[in-house]
């Protein structure tokens, strides 16, 4: 009496390895990639011919139109964040950063240097772009 050999199931491929390279990918990009906190406005910085790159530190924004951004926080309501960061960095503050508007008006800008200056921020950058 002759017995075939029972049928066999195909063999199934791994995946078990892929599924690691992808999880390996994903947290390789999720490390590298660079996470900034999104503009409150479109700001248009002014041109500069020379200057210094600028640094680390938190930004403040000043728009065309006189309105004001610092960390999620619009017009009137930035003023509290910005003495918040302030008490928290202490006396190693880096400086602040302006990225103010081509087109802001100049009045606007030394009302907001001066009310800065009050709040005790000594060194303030201009951020602009290069031609």
């Amino acid at each position: 009496m002759q017995f075939s050999d029972p049928p066999r199931k195909a063999a199934s491929e791994n995946l078990l390895p892929m599924i690691n390279v992808v999880f390996l990918l994903l947290i390789f990009f999720l490390i590298a990639a660079t996470l900034a906190a999104p503009e409150p406005f479109a700001v248009t910085p002014p041109t500069a011919r020379t200057g210094a790159e600028p640094g680390e530190g938190a930004v403040i924004y000043l728009g065309a139109d006189g309105a004001l951004g610092f960390e999620g926080a619009r017009d009137g309501a930035i003023w509290p964040a910005l003495i918040a960061w302030r008490a928290d960095c202490g006396a190693e503050c880096p400086v602040l950063r302006l990225r103010a508007d081509a087109g802001a008006r100049a009045p606007d800008l030394a009302a907001l240097m001066a009310q800065l200056a009050e709040l005790g921020f000594a060194r303030v950058a201009l951020v602009a772009e290069r031609t």
